[in-house]
């Protein structure tokens, strides 16, 4: 029964344990990535990531509880120096497990455990940095898209009153053609009382 147990002992008694994983923090702080089992890492994970959390604020205070912890001074000395400053907006998190199957020879399970930070796999195609997403509603945005809108419905007006006095313009000039069909119909009327006239004078002068 695992009654009151917290964390993995490890099949270690308490000392064995401690600096068993100081060493596997000062060998991941060291090369950034490392193999081992997936218990180890999990214990790693917990062990490791309150003291980058320390390393971001440097003080002497701090180095030294860091290094009660971690028991190799150069190992401290590259987390205050280089790991602190590469992590220092994340919020937690540092670290990243990644299980790679079974080993050959026991058949324990394996893992990577490595510094997220350092990857540049998966933050090849984006900034290391953590980042929010926030919508806002802006009126000013609002504000923009609305005045082109506008200044393009006063255009559109503008080319219909330009259109219209040419509508107006050309219903002058048929109303102009009218009247010559219409001279042409009385000038076709006088020609023939004409005709009819003489065409009389012919008959009467016949008689």
């Amino acid at each position: 029964m695992r009654h009151g147990k917290k964390f993995a002992h490890l099949g270690r008694k308490a000392p064995h344990r401690k600096y068993m994983l100081a060493n596997m923090a000062c060998s991941l702080i060291e090369h950034k990535s490392i193999n081992t089992t997936v218990a180890k890492a999990k214990a790693l994970k917990r062990y490791i990531e309150p003291l980058i959390t320390k390393s971001k604020n440097d003080s002497t205070h701090n180095r030294r509880i860091v290094f009660s912890y971690l028991k190799n001074k150069y190992a401290v000395t590259e987390l205050f120096r280089d790991i602190s400053v590469k992590i220092g907006d994340r919020p937690g998190g540092y670290t990243r497990i990644i299980k790679l199957g079974n080993r050959l020879g026991d058949n324990a399970s394996m893992a990577l455990i490595e510094l997220v930070d350092y990857n540049t796999i998966y933050n090849s195609g984006s900034d290391s940095k953590k980042k929010t997403r926030r919508r806002r509603k802006s009126t000013k945005k609002s504000d923009e898209t609305a005045a082109p809108a506008v200044e393009e419905a006063v255009v559109e007006e503008a080319v219909v009153e330009e259109a219209a006095p040419s509508v107006e313009e050309a219903a002058p000039s048929v109303e102009e053609a009218a009247p010559s069909v219409e001279g042409s119909n009385d000038v076709s009327k006088n020609e023939d009382i004409e005709t009819n006239s003489k065409d009389s004078e012919k008959k009467g002068a016949d008689s």
